[in-house]
């Protein structure tokens, strides 16, 4: 079961609500935008289940939002130290997964920073991002072991790669010590509203 905060846990709740009001989606048409099931999307919006790191994904690309609009409501402000309060974690404990937003979307710049931390042995296998989604990963601690469509490679400490997130991936750790990469999320013109 994911653990996170609970006022990122309400944030979640309270943005999936608006977002599909916004969108004056029902919860049917809102399930086949997101790929995410009615009920599940009912019980997120209600803050009756904490959804996993990939469901979130799905939302924000099923309502073309950036990733970090889940996360947090703040907007990013030119010059200001960003701290780490532990406020905009997400844990997915189920996938050995970890996401620390460090940096908001910035709508002028069109992208978001994160810090993900994969468990020993744990695996991320994401579904295609909305298209225009761009991913720059950077290792800080560890190895992983990287999949784009059904090729596989290794990053070591300091190695970095970029590639389109609109098609299949997955991240995994396979050493006995957690693994720490940099992911920058860029969202080329028109992958991300500035919701």
């Amino acid at each position: 079961m994911p653990t996170q905060p609970p006022a990122i846990a309400e944030h979640v709740a309270s943005t999936v609500k608006r977002l599909r009001k916004e969108c004056d989606w029902s919860l049917d048409r809102a399930a086949g935008e997101t790929g995410v099931s009615k009920a599940m999307l009912g019980q997120i919006e209600r803050g009756e289940s904490s959804p996993t790191i990939s469901t979130l994904w799905k939302i924000a690309s099923g309502f073309r939002v950036s990733f970090s609009t889940l996360f947090d409501s703040q907007k990013p402000v030119q010059g200001e130290l960003r701290r780490d309060s532990g406020e905009s974690v997400w844990g997915d404990d189920s996938a050995g997964m970890q996401a620390r937003l460090i940096f908001p979307y910035d709508p002028l710049l069109g992208f978001e920073m994160f810090i993900i931390e994969l468990a020993p042995g744990a695996i991320s296998e994401s579904t295609p991002h909305a298209e225009g989604v761009v991913e720059h990963i950077v290792v800080i601690e560890g190895e992983m072991e990287l999949r784009i469509d059904e090729h596989w490679q290794t990053l070591g400490v300091g190695e970095g790669l970029r590639f389109f997130a609109d098609r299949p991936h997955a991240m995994r750790n396979t050493a006995t010590t957690r693994l720490r990469f940099h992911d920058v999320i860029h969202y080329l013109p028109g992958a991300a509203s500035n919701a």
